[in-house]
């Protein structure tokens, strides 16, 4: 790759990247969808392909920090990186809160399956990934679309190829999300299956999809509801528990205490998604039971980090601003709304109801009933 800034007669900045061939087509994306992401990432600054050449023109500060993004995004490409727009974007981010390279910190594969690797691809989701190397415990929690079973089920794979452990178990609590399936068909295994199913397919995409069945057949790779955990201990496993949001604290609990010697955990779960039809979620408690103990992470993801489809950050987004101003209102409500009797809510706290006093605090007429 070459490169020539050359100042512009109109008074611009221009700076010339040559790019080799394949690097280029890789660069561009389908239908060029890349190089509209960088111009919608830097808008003041006209970007022309011509050949194997990339001719940025625009303000001398906008076109520098252009180059700078095409210049990593050439290198992860040339590291083996499949391009998306996510990578863009999250490139321009860190080089903009200059956090290092992005060439560096997204390059570092985790496995390579079908020619494809499976990496970090935001800063959120490295940090998560790291801290999964680091520690023995660790809690994913952000919502849909941000990696975190995807990626601590690749970091299982690879802790099995390594032969860092024995096996890999996999499992999740059997809660159906809002819909009644009622009495499915089939033997026990063919009715938890439509909960496991997700497991199945990421393990799929990561392993040869003919050794899979194999693996499951020897013990060397579980996968099983949640329930199946009770009694157990499990040493030199890479455990993952998944949409662990619909766990009890019970379960929450009974689940951390069969870590056995040589054992990994991640926890994975959207604290916004609970399923579970009354009660707490032992996700959203563990994180106040367990937040200071030593050894065990909590990997906080957001939006920022989703990886799907552009719209569906913007959906979370959105989703969790309505919930802000709901969870606002509804408190501004109680506080401040009177009851028929005139008295407002808040000065009513700790006065018990007036059919709930004592028996002996009440009228003679209720006594002897």
């Amino acid at each position: 790759m070459l490169a020539n800034d050359t100042p512009s007669p109109d008074g611009l900045d221009r700076a010339q990247l040559t790019v080799d061939g394949l690097a280029m087509v890789r660069l561009l994306g389908p239908q060029d969808r890349l190089l509209k992401t960088i111009e919608r990432q830097y808008p003041e600054v006209d970007v022309l392909v011509r050949g194997n050449e990339i001719t940025l023109t625009g303000p001398a500060a906008q076109v520098q920090a252009a180059k700078r993004l095409v210049e990593e995004l050439i290198q992860l490409v040339r590291n083996g990186a499949d391009l998306g727009q996510s990578d863009v974007t999250t490139s321009a981010h860190i080089l903009e809160t200059n956090a290092g390279s992005p060439a560096e910190l997204l390059s570092q594969a985790i496995l390579t399956s079908r020619g494809k690797s499976i990496r970090p691809k935001t800063l959120g989701q490295k940090d998560y990934v790291d801290a999964i190397d680091q520690n023995t415990i660790v809690f994913g929690i952000g919502p849909a679309g941000t990696g975190k079973t995807y990626l601590a089920m690749a970091k299982a794979v690879q802790a099995l190829q390594r032969k860092e452990v024995e096996r890999i178990i996999l499992t999740r609590p059997a809660v159906e999300a809002g819909e009644r399936l009622g009495f499915l068909p089939g033997t026990l295994t063919d009715k938890i299956d439509p909960y496991l199913r997700p497991l199945y397919d990421a393990l799929n995409e990561m392993m040869d999809p003919e050794i899979v069945p194999k693996l499951l057949a020897a013990g060397t790779v579980e996968v099983a509801p949640l329930a199946y955990m009770r009694g157990r201990t499990l040493n030199n496993a890479f455990i993952v528990l998944d949409e662990a949001q619909n766990t009890t604290p019970e379960q929450m609990k009974m689940f951390l205490t069969r870590l056995g010697f040589g054992s990994k955990m991640v926890v994975t779960g959207d604290v916004t998604q609970v399923d579970l039809p009354m009660g707490a979620s032992g996700l959203q408690l563990v994180t106040r039971v367990l937040n200071e103990i030593d050894d065990i992470h909590f990997a906080r993801l957001t939006s920022a980090d989703v990886v799907r489809h552009t719209l569906v950050g913007r959906i979370v987004d959105a989703y969790t601003k309505f919930d802000a101003e709901r969870q606002a209102a509804k408190f501004e409500r109680e506080t401040h709304e009177p009851n028929p009797d005139g008295v407002n809510r808040a000065e009513r706290r700790g006065s018990a109801p007036r059919d709930r006093q004592a028996p002996s605090a009440r009228p003679d007429r209720w006594r002897g009933r």
